[in-house]
């Protein structure tokens, strides 16, 4: 089973998608076989990308796939070591689905209140649901200035969930590398210092995950050895 990681919001327009494929490539970069599920159906944002991305010859390759559920995503991504689920604006029954199936799940949020109140009502609403507050993290994004984040922080710490590291500033060269079929991680000029924490931050939460997940297996391995 791979580790599955997916991005959520209450809202559209927060950065799921620029999170997902940024991990995405940053993974295969490094030379991890990932799928990203796209569960947005209809809007198909990530796998449009893709497309544009085999158009302009950018490489690694990178598996995306449009997916009705997270099912659905569950199903295909045997053989992978990576599922990225990118979830389509908007909270449903469908997010506790996919926050279940999910061994981190990400809610990206912008720098605004009406950014910030929503996503924290839906990392409420999950762990009303029994999903441990430990699988739950936010992601800052769409940040222009360095106070703008500052305050962020001091809003999430005031709800007890936790900011991961980084934040993805607004750039105009990220916008061009998306329509060029690149990440954020792969624009023509340096990644801000503060994206590259972001990343780092989710890829050691990944190789954590890996560990724990072929722990049982080599507990396996060592007792069929016994016999």
């Amino acid at each position: 089973m791979p580790v599955v990681v997916a991005f959520v919001s209450q809202k559209g327009g927060v950065g799921k998608t620029t999170l997902a494929r940024a991990l995405g490539a940053v993974a295969a970069h490094a030379g991890l076989n990932v799928l990203i599920g796209d569960l947005d159906y209809h809007q198909r944002t990530a796998s449009r990308w893709e497309e544009t991305r085999r158009e302009h010859d950018i490489k690694p390759v990178l598996h995306v796939e449009t997916f009705a559920s997270v099912a659905d995503a569950l199903d295909a991504a045997d053989g992978y070591e990576l599922l990225i689920l990118d979830a389509p604006g908007g909270a449903n029954a469908a997010t506790l689905d996919i926050a279940r199936a999910s061994h981190l799940v990400v809610q990206p949020t912008g720098p605004s209140i009406d950014d910030l109140f929503p996503g924290v009502l839906l990392f409420h609403e999950l762990v009303g649901a029994g999903l441990p507050r430990e699988r739950l993290a936010l992601a800052l994004c769409r940040f222009l200035t360095k106070d703008e984040e500052k305050a962020a922080r001091h809003y999430i710490d005031a709800s007890e969930y936790e900011a991961l590291p980084g934040s993805i500033p607004e750039r105009a060269s990220y916008r061009v590398a998306h329509n060029q079929g690149r990440a954020v991680t792969e624009a023509d000029d340096d990644l801000d210092k503060r994206a590259d924490a972001l990343i780092e931050s989710l890829l050691v939460r990944i190789a954590s995950a890996l560990e724990q997940a072929a722990e049982p297996a080599q507990e396996k391995d060592k007792w069929s050895n016994r016999r």
